[in-house]
């Protein structure tokens, strides 16, 4: 019997060290990416956009494979993305605010 309350090891299998090493040279190559995208000009009106998607990509493996989300049931992923989701339109709520305020105080 399994004094601890956790599932036997058998039971959630996590991903293998060859499968974190992908994530880690992905994430490696997308910082890379980051980094060269803000030197190339002709990118300039679209690098905000840009780095915001790239950002986003870089969350979203570091949160399904570093925080084992991948793994978990849908709920505890529930649990992390509603907040999320609310933190996230509360942000921008909050600079679109702070914009507006800003454009009328000129």
């Amino acid at each position: 019997m399994n004094t601890q309350g956790h599932a036997p090891a058998a039971a959630h299998e996590g991903a293998s060290v060859a499968t974190y090493v992908r994530v880690a040279v992905i994430l490696t190559a997308v910082t890379a990416l980051e980094v060269g995208v803000i030197y190339i000009r002709f990118l300039t009106p679209i690098i905000v956009p840009l780095l915001l998607t790239m950002a986003i990509a870089k969350f979203v493996l570091v949160v399904m494979f570093f925080m084992h989300l991948r793994y978990d049931p849908r709920s505890l992923t529930g649990l992390f993305v509603g907040p999320l989701i609310m933190a996230t339109l509360l942000a921008l709520a909050l600079i679109a605010l702070i914009g507006t305020l800003l454009t009328l105080h000129r």
